[in-house]
């Protein structure tokens, strides 16, 4: 067995609530100086800039977890990753199927924009990405997981788009394979409320800087969707509030 450290609550320039700065180059020499192992890649509603996330990333070594992060009905925000390119792009028809397509004013709004590795725009997506989709969290895990993905309900605590701040419960026939945790200082009242899942924490980045400055190390045998998702379900993973003292800030 060997520990993995993962952050895998990472935006790029594709959301419009992060920084232009956030390009795939710059994320995957952010995360190498961080010393992370894993990384996924998760925009508002959206998937496009994974490929080139996961191609820049393989060269250096660092595992990318392809996905998204889902603004559901109930406006609550979830995390569901895909094993390949091939669900990956089933699950973007869906999210480009079931969510209204206002259009977005980048000046007010924020830019949506898909870049090469040279950090050239090459596609803008015109609708605004943070608009729910018509579909309800149970709705959106059984989609998931249909495609083998993985599910996790982000920032749980968190006062908004959370399960808390918008259900106020967790459903108990949720089948999530693990939760993000915010604040680690609420991990004994959820763990005493959601018994038998795992819990997790990442930095939730919007900037470079913020990129492993929260992680969770995962214990596992090799390094792969399967493995991470085992890892999940059996709560084999660990916390852990700061990078080490001799990495980057």
């Amino acid at each position: 067995m060997r520990n993995y450290r993962a952050d895998i609550h990472i935006h790029t320039v594709l959301s419009p609530c992060a920084s232009l700065e956030m390009s795939p180059t710059c994320i995957v020499n952010e995360a190498r100086a961080k010393n992370l192992q894993i990384i996924g890649i998760t925009d508002h509603n959206s998937t496009l800039q994974c490929a080139l996330v996961q191609q820049l990333a393989s060269r250096v070594g660092i595992f990318t977890l392809m996905g998204v992060e889902v603004t559901t009905r109930e406006e609550l925000h979830c995390l569901s990753f895909f094993p390949s390119a091939t669900e990956l792009s089933a699950f973007q028809y869906f999210l480009e199927e079931k969510q209204e397509h206002i259009p977005n004013l980048a000046n007010k709004m924020g830019y949506q924009v898909v870049v090469d590795e040279q950090e050239n725009i090459i596609h803008e997506v015109e609708y605004w990405l943070h608009t729910a989709l018509s579909v309800s969290v149970n709705e959106l895990e059984k989609m998931v997981h249909s495609l083998g993905g993985i599910f996790i309900p982000a920032h749980i605590d968190r006062p908004r788009f959370s399960l808390t701040s918008q259900l106020g419960f967790v459903p108990e026939d949720l089948n999530a394979d693990a939760f993000e945790i915010f604040n680690p200082q609420n991990l004994s009242t959820f763990s005493k409320n959601i018994q038998h899942k795992t819990f997790i924490r990442n930095s939730d980045s919007h900037s470079p800087s913020q990129i492993g400055k929260v992680f969770t190390q995962f214990v596992m045998p090799e390094l792969s969707f399967d493995a991470i998702r085992e890892a999940l379900r059996t709560n084999s993973v660990i916390f852990e509030d700061k990078p080490n003292s001799n990495l980057r800030q």
